[in-house]
């Protein structure tokens, strides 16, 4: 086999973009606080971990999930903020709106990276692929004030490697013709799709890079990997296996709520309050997508990050909150220990099914539990109207009890309100703070 040998592919039979933002989080803080434009600023003040750090901050040595403690001993100045998750959504819609004015075929992957098919619009544009993928990212960057890098190839997987080689603000289109000398330089590890373990299995065989992986028999690929590494085999050589999704996601395996305390708490009806409001924002979602949950798991990290959890299966599918809480409490009494300092409350939705075509149960009181639903429904649309737990159960009046500290601060725009607004109900505007 001549391993040295290029695909012999066409420059563009499929056009395929990726952007990714560039340290999006704290990109839109430097963007909506033009102050902070060129300083090191982090995200995550009120979990006391970074969320997301600039690149200023990067190349000092902070990176994502790094102690806020150990950060700023690292770099003094370092300018610490609360996540605003509300601002971050508002830009990330943003950035897909600019994208679908370029092509309609766009996939929403994360809050801060999508793809899109822009196959056959040279004809539209009258200029190149590549021409067209810098005019989308300089766009981007122009209306939002940040930067995002971008990648163009034949599939998925290749625009998707592409956008990660030139970070921040890169560009990088990989033809047809060029994709083995790409691959070359580009280690197994960095192949969407490959976790550490495939890593360690594909190098006991002798492989270190993406290109020695697509040079091997497709055969080897599935024997080795099975389903997945034919279609990681495949997307590589550039041939198109991944579609891009248009579709808003609707299909979940799972639905999990996590809060952390801004500062590691020992009260257990406050832990207790904090895992049940889990438990509502989980079911809301829940209900929006129109599910039912059979199973619940409970998790209780220690200010240690050593964490405790436990599962039950509910007696029948459910939707409504109510009839989830008394397991919940039973998972929490088995998992939560006196004395011990909790920093982080997680619930998890598991086995979920389409709540339609119910059967009711001959043994149970089935006008209860219509009665629980419609409840259900009107909790969710006096909060669709005045506010997220506006309506909410009694357990989470405990949540007040949280001890009052520096970190806890609340994110500039929930404390900044135009005429009208109110701390549950904004407008969906990002708002730019500058000083005159």
């Amino acid at each position: 086999m001549n391993r040295t040998a290029p695909f012999m592919l066409a420059s563009f039979p499929r056009a395929i973009l990726h952007i990714d933002g560039d340290a999006f989080f704290a990109s839109v803080e430097q963007a909506i606080h033009p102050e902070l434009k060129g300083k090191p600023v982090v995200t995550g003040k009120e979990r006391g971990i970074i969320a997301c750090a600039s690149y200023e901050a990067k190349a000092i040595g902070i990176k994502r999930g790094l102690p806020l403690f150990d950060a700023v001993k690292l770099c003094p100045q370092l300018v610490v903020l609360p996540s605003d998750y509300e601002t971050y959504c508002l830009y990330s819609k943003r950035m897909f709106s600019i994208m679908r004015r370029f092509t309609p075929i766009v996939e929403e992957y994360s809050i801060d990276e999508g793809f899109a098919d822009i196959s056959g619009l040279r004809r539209i544009y009258r200029t190149s692929y590549e021409d067209i993928a810098r005019n989308l990212q300089a766009t981007v960057c122009a209306e939002l004030g940040l930067t995002a890098s971008v990648g163009l190839s034949l599939s998925k997987s290749l625009a998707k490697l592409a956008s990660k080689f030139r970070k921040p603000a890169g560009f990088t289109a990989v033809q047809g013709g060029h994709i083995h000398l790409f691959l070359q330089r580009t280690p197994l590890e960095r192949v969407w799709g490959f976790g550490p373990n495939t890593v360690h299995l594909l190098a006991k065989h002798g492989l270190r890079t993406a290109w020695d992986f697509t040079v091997q028999p497709e055969a080897f690929a599935a024997r080795l990997l099975g389903k997945i590494g034919r279609e990681i085999w495949n997307e590589l050589r550039g041939n198109t296996v991944y579609p891009i999704n248009t579709e808003e996601k609707s299909t979940y395996a799972t639905i999990s709520k996590c809060k952390t305390f801004a500062s590691p708490s020992n009260d257990r009806n406050f832990v207790y309050a904090a895992l049940i409001r889990n438990l509502e924002s989980a079911f809301i979602k829940l209900r929006r997508h129109r599910l039912r949950v059979k199973t619940l798991f409970v998790v209780l990290r220690r200010k240690d990050f050593s964490e405790a959890g436990l599962k039950a299966t509910l007696n029948r599918p459910t939707a409504v909150t109510q009839e989830a809480v008394p397991t919940a409490k039973m998972l929490f009494e088995n998992v939560y220990e006196a004395g011990v300092n909790y920093r982080t409350t997680t619930v998890i939705l598991g086995k979920l099914e389409p709540d339609d075509n119910i059967q009711p149960d001959l043994f149970e009181d089935n006008i209860r539990v219509e009665k629980l639903s419609r409840m259900s429904k009107t909790v969710d649309a006096i909060n669709a109207r005045f506010g997220k737990h506006t309506v909410s159960l009694a357990s989470s009046l405990f949540l007040r009890r949280q001890t009052a500290v520096a970190r806890a601060e609340k994110p500039v725009r929930k404390t900044t309100l135009l005429a009208g607004e109110t701390a549950r109900c904004r407008l969906n505007l990002p708002r730019l703070f500058v000083s005159v």
